[in-house]
């Protein structure tokens, strides 16, 4: 067997491992907390003998043990259960709830991974320059403000002063796409102010610990542009970290936007969590859980696939 794929099956392998184990987490976590789901969905007027057969329905007389593996092989098969307060099928439900997180993490990461590599170039270009310094320095008041603070400034400015977007993202099949894009402005706005700042910091800082290198003193001695260096010999051989990042930050493009969602009251993934959280709707919150740790993993498997494909060193460790 070849190094890459012998490394190539010890990362798909420790990834399903890793999701095993935080489905364990996420079972374990939702049973044990307080309160009673039989009471919580038939009130506190219920009868102790309706009460004892929702139970039953339920299998909450089973052991903890049996219902994890039911819950998990039913998950395998492609059962996700059915939601106790709406009595509808889950893998439905979240079906299209997932197809609108995807359409909003898609666009912000459209306009946030180029615009972020970009910055990135340029922060390097014109190092400890006022080019440089303004991109840190805006990046970096993006990072230390909350995002739901974002959220809220960007909706009073832009949706209630100027009237330039709407403060309700509110999509459905019927819209054309560019009243989607419309709707989904300022979130997708909020988002890449989030993750633009992380992803071009972190691409300045690969590519400057790749101008340290021996290669990149010998093209400056063979006269060449700093332009052309970044482009030809510094940025290429820093994409292992660059796409290391990106796919971070995707996966929170996809698994952070719960915030983003509550405020617009977008019709996603992240909105349809909170509401059963507050349901203490068990099952649409272990599907909505799995569901996010499955993308969360899927996603940094990828870039450690890329790392490795990318990297002479992780291909021939020997």
């Amino acid at each position: 067997m070849s190094p890459v794929v012998k490394l190539l099956a010890q990362r798909i392998a420790l990834g399903l491992l890793l999701l095993f184990l935080v489905s364990i987490l996420i079972f374990v976590g939702t049973i044990i907390l307080p309160g009673d789901v039989a009471q919580s969905i038939l009130g506190q007027s219920a009868t102790p003998e309706a009460l004892a057969n929702l139970r039953r329905d339920l299998g909450l007389n089973d052991p903890p043990v049996t219902r994890y593996f039911n819950w998990l092989f039913g998950v395998l098969q492609g059962d996700l259960g059915t939601a106790l307060t709406s009595g509808q099928d889950i893998a439905t439900q979240i079906g299209a709830r997932l197809g609108n997180t995807l359409f909003l993490a898609f666009w912000a990461a459209v306009i946030s991974v180029p615009l972020a590599i970009f910055l990135g170039l340029l922060a390097v270009r014109y190092r400890d320059r006022w080019p440089d310094k303004l991109i840190s320095g805006v990046t970096l008041a993006s990072i230390s403000v909350p995002e739901f603070v974002i959220a809220y400034v960007l909706i009073f400015f832009v949706a209630v002063k100027l009237r330039w977007g709407v403060s309700v993202a509110t999509i459905n099949d019927s819209m054309s796409l560019g009243d989607k894009l419309y709707a989904i402005a300022l979130p997708v706005a909020v988002l890449t102010l989030v993750v633009l700042a992380h992803m071009m910091r972190m691409t300045r800082a690969a590519i400057l610990n790749v101008m340290q290198s021996a290669y990149i003193e010998t093209a400056e001695l063979k006269g060449l542009t700093m332009f052309t260096i970044i482009r030809r010999h510094a940025f290429p051989n820093s994409i292992a970290p660059i796409v290391n990042v990106v796919m971070l930050n995707l996966a929170y493009l996809v698994v952070g936007v719960v915030v983003i969602e509550v405020v617009f009251v977008y019709p996603g993934m992240g909105q349809y969590l909170v509401d059963h959280v507050s349901k203490r709707d068990v099952p649409v919150v272990q599907a909505c859980g799995l569901i996010f740790a499955a993308v969360y993993i899927g996603l940094n498997l990828v870039a450690d696939v890329v790392s490795i494909l990318t990297n002479p060193r992780l291909r021939h460790p020997k």
